[in-house]
């Protein structure tokens, strides 16, 4: 704090250079791969242990599943240690747990290894994200973190067909040897680079002040609920695209159609974050979410033809990512001091989201139709927008600094 004028004036983080992050971003596209690639590698890891290939979906589920629930204490822990430390040990153990899963002479011990892996990877991308948010300049918090988060989207489309390129040449295991070692080798920059801590910036009067009262709780849940809608929402769209395409006989134009839709997401994730820190996070989150919801029934509308529907997949996806970073920003606006915790609720809510879109969008594929499920998909989506939370208590107006 410093006085300037003779008003007080409470200094903001100082803001990021272009190395941490592109160090954030890289660590993302890691940690991305490793959670992609495991899918297109099943059928080889299956006749590699000499199991069934619905056996080996189980690796997916585990990691999943360990994410969900180590995700919320490694967010607790982060916040109450310093973080650099707890994304260094979490990167270490990432590797460690990727290295076991290329050696691993059984299915069981590689079940194993796999819930190590979701385990590090909660303590990771959460403590990546707060460590940029909170040292990002307020007027560009939400497009720091888009710029991150693409990191995780670019792994979609480019990371995880690489790796599966790579273990059909050179086998299954070399994809996660190569992962072992490239998080291995990032965990010494984030050792340095992260040591120099922000500036915190005095809380806004009545803002709640953690997620640990009745009040910061109900707030805390309703916000990460509205996640678990949207990833239900999107992931509706996304996890059965590919198998409707087969059944309709369009399974060559899949590949095309996927990377449309990941560049749209990666876009979208930027034009969320830009906006959401002029125009305000919630503000972004609502027509983000009102936007997915109509172009999700007209992605239904446009399946049949193939050229409408790649124009409504890549609008759609441009808008359903604008909602994440915005998201984000909100939820760091909320609880500024308890940032990875809720960056890991918001998380966890994201893979609970994409699990019962998993889940239930099968069964209700298989009863009605693959357009019928994008309706509900949609219907989905404005549940969400109406559950989006209003302007955070305490909120000074955007692109002023807080003062005293």
């Amino acid at each position: 704090m410093h006085s300037a004028g003779g008003k007080q004036v409470v200094q903001t983080a100082p803001g990021l250079s272009a190395g941490p992050v592109a160090l954030a971003w890289l660590t993302q596209f890691l940690v991305g791969t490793d959670l992609f690639v495991v899918a297109p590698l099943l059928p080889a890891i299956a006749a590699s242990f000499g199991v069934s290939a619905t056996s080996t979906g189980l690796l997916v589920t585990a990691f999943s599943i360990a994410y969900v629930v180590a995700s919320p204490f490694a967010g607790w822990l982060s916040d109450r240690r310093d973080r650099a430390t707890v994304l260094v040990g979490a990167l270490v153990l990432f590797s460690l747990a990727n290295t076991a899963t290329a050696l691993a002479p059984g299915f069981g011990l590689l079940l194993l290894t796999r819930v190590v892996a979701g385990v590090a990877a909660a303590a990771t991308g959460p403590t990546v994200y707060a460590l940029v948010s909170t040292r990002a300049r307020p007027q560009a918090r939400a497009q720091v973190l888009a710029v991150v988060g693409s990191g995780l989207l670019t792994a979609l489309w480019v990371g995880a067909p690489a790796g599966s390129l790579l273990g059909r040449h050179l086998g299954w295991q070399a994809a996660f040897v190569i992962l072992a070692g490239g998080t291995f080798l990032l965990a010494f920059p984030h050792a340095f680079v992260w040591r120099a801590r922000p500036v915190p910036a005095a809380a806004a009067p009545g803002r709640t002040p953690e997620p640990g009262g009745r009040t910061g709780t109900r707030v805390a849940m309703s916000a990460v609920a509205v996640t678990a809608l949207w990833a239900f929402s999107v992931y509706c769209l996304y996890t059965f695209l590919a198998v409707a395409l087969h059944a309709d006989g369009r399974a060559g134009r899949e590949t095309w159609l996927l990377v449309v839709y990941g560049v749209g997401a990666v876009v979208g994730g930027q034009v969320g974050g830009r906006f959401a820190d002029r125009a305000g996070a919630v503000r972004v989150a609502r027509s983000a979410l009102a936007l997915t919801a109509v172009l999700e029934a007209v992605v239904a509308l446009m399946y049949p033809v193939t050229w409408a529907l790649a124009c409504a997949l890549g609008l759609f996806a441009l808008a359903a990512y604008a909602f994440f970073p915005a998201q984000q920003r909100h939820l760091v606006d909320l609880f500024p001091e308890w940032a990875t915790a809720m960056l890991s609720w918001n998380n966890s809510a994201l893979f609970v989201g994409l699990s019962l879109a998993g889940a239930a969008g099968g069964q209700i594929m298989d009863a009605l139709s693959y357009p019928a499920l994008l309706y509900i998909g949609a219907a989905v989506a404005v549940l969400a927008c109406l559950t989006a939370g209003g302007r955070p208590r305490g909120e000074q107006p955007r692109g002023e600094e807080v003062r005293r």
